[in-house]
């Protein structure tokens, strides 16, 4: 197996010349560029990642803690991450956690081992004493006892934008639908926002705001709402994924969405990279949160005495096929 001396040698440069071109450090003339990189092609040398991690005390690896990897929300959310870091020269470690507050300490300690440099977490569960503002954690959403960084997006208006658009697009007699963790996050402004628009807007206003997760109670949910008042003709989902629930329990009805009930969800899902999920929705900017939060846990891992960043990115209405706008 070739060596960076090996490399050295063929490109005839020195081995602190291989060593910043292979770890894409900046400085070093082009012409030598171009040698190294033929010496490494023409040798087949691989960079032993483990052994550099040794001696720069660095994985290299940033560990990514999700609720489930089956919310569409999330899958978008982390292959943006991972873009992200790819670009940087880093890996991602996809956590799974299953809301087990258990499993998130247990990918947290990893930090302390130095098997990961730095976590994002989007969590939901009981994990706030484990979370420290010495710690190289940046939240999605979710803000904790201490001063520990987070990305989220403009919830509160993204609620407003929601109300406005039901309104505009002729709703009557609105309703939010929609569930709330046991810990305190920005997702709980979403229905606030909604509230005081519709409420200061002279419409009837129903709420369905309950304790989560609410994923095997959507159809009695919706039934209790319509019971209620029969009359609601548009909802604000809190995301796409509960609005397609809702569809889905509305037609069980005999409801029609868009002509009888309209439905905004939040959260701007898409199917593919060019392909959206055609629903009317509050769209987050999916990749700039990435972005964000993958440059704020960098500078923390380069400062553990950086100061808490909080990072509120602007949302924006998607029309769609739940909604009479067209």
């Amino acid at each position: 197996m070739s060596t960076m001396k090996d490399v050295a040698k063929l490109a005839k440069v020195s081995l602190g010349t291989v060593s910043r071109v292979i770890n894409h450090i900046d400085g070093v003339k082009a012409a030598s560029v171009d040698k190294v990189q033929a010496a490494v092609a023409k040798l087949g040398y691989v960079r032993n990642d483990y052994a550099r991690g040794l001696k720069i005390n660095s994985s290299q690896t940033i560990a990514l803690i999700l609720p489930t990897i089956w919310n569409p929300f999330f899958a978008e959310f982390a292959y943006c991450v991972e873009r992200e870091l790819y670009h940087l020269h880093y890996k991602l470690l996809l956590c799974n956690s299953e809301a087990d507050a258990s499993k998130e300490y247990e990918y947290i300690k990893m930090v302390t081992q130095n098997k990961v440099d730095g976590i994002i977490g989007i969590t939901y569960s009981e994990i706030d004493q484990y979370v420290s503002s010495k710690l190289p954690f940046v939240s999605v959403d979710r803000y904790f006892t201490e001063q520990v960084s987070y990305v989220s997006s403009e919830n509160f208006k993204g609620g407003q934008i929601a109300a406005a658009e039901l309104i505009k697009a002729g709703a009557k007699h609105l309703a939010y639908f929609g569930s709330y963790a046991a810990y305190k996050n920005e997702t709980t402004k979403r229905h606030d926002g909604f509230l005081e628009y519709a409420k200061n807007h002279c419409q009837d206003v129903n709420d369905i705001f309950v304790p989560g997760p609410i994923d095997h109670s959507i159809d009695s949910l919706v039934n209790q709402l319509f019971d209620k008042d029969p009359r609601v003709d548009g909802i604000f989902c809190v995301n796409d994924t509960t609005l397609i629930e809702v569809e889905q329990a509305l037609n069980k009805r005999g409801l029609s969405v868009p002509r009888d009930v309209q439905l905004i969800g939040y959260d701007g899902i898409m199917l593919t990279e060019d392909v959206s999920l055609s629903v009317s929705t509050i769209a987050q900017p999916i990749t700039k949160m990435a972005k964000a939060t993958v440059e704020i846990l960098l500078r923390k891992i380069k400062d553990p005495l950086h100061k808490q960043e909080i990072q509120i990115l602007p949302v924006s209405f998607r029309t769609g096929l739940t909604t009479r706008h067209s």
